[in-house]
């Protein structure tokens, strides 16, 4: 599997997660902490776009508000 890491402040991270999961690369998003802690980790499938992801927005949402940076871990698809 192929990663990459972005780090984002905590008013991004919403938007971000968003424009990743549109991408459609993307297998596993994982959104940690600066010490490395991990918040949420997100698999991105195709049965979990539309009505399903919107409890995960709201939990990225929530996430957002409680820390000012993050990084978020995205794991690509071979």
């Amino acid at each position: 599997m192929n990663s990459s890491e972005f780090k984002v402040k905590g008013e991004d991270l919403l938007r971000k997660i968003r424009e990743l999961i549109n991408e459609g690369n993307v297998n596993r998003i994982i959104i940690k902490n600066d010490s490395g802690k991990v918040y949420l980790e997100i698999p991105v499938t195709l049965g979990l776009i539309g009505a399903l992801m919107l409890p995960v927005l709201a939990a990225v949402g929530a996430l957002a508000a409680l820390a000012a940076d993050f990084t978020i871990e995205v794991i690509h698809k071979d």
